[in-house]
């Protein structure tokens, strides 16, 4: 994963980085912000390393997956609900129960897939 990632979803991040670093402290974490100067000098301080070895460890963290609590975070939805506004045809209501993805109209509404045209 990449730094942008932790900061843009900072709040989400929370439990993976108490999961961590337990010493980290939920209020020390909402003050810092995503800043990732302010969270390495952090993550020094409460683990009692010097700076350089808690910017490894940080690495090293980043290193690995995005914990799946961050991705199920439901900010993720809306996201993910505005990339996919790209695949919706012009004129097509974004809200409609598009069950064959674009395909309107031509699939009979009693449960059989076969195309009606």
């Amino acid at each position: 994963m990449k730094w942008q990632q932790v900061q843009d979803n900072w709040a989400a991040f929370f439990e993976a980085i108490a999961e961590k670093w337990p010493e980290a402290d939920e209020s020390d974490l909402e003050e810092i912000d995503g800043d990732q100067r302010d969270f390495i000098k952090y993550i020094a301080e409460v683990t009692g390393q010097e700076v350089a070895e808690a910017r490894d460890e940080i690495r090293e963290w980043l290193s690995g997956e995005i914990p799946s609590d961050v991705v199920m975070d439901p900010s993720h939805d809306n996201r993910s609900m505005v990339l996919s506004s790209k695949y919706i045809g012009e004129g097509e209501d974004t809200y409609d129960d598009d069950r064959h993805f674009g395909d309107d109209g031509e699939y009979p509404d009693d449960g059989d897939l076969t195309p009606t045209g």
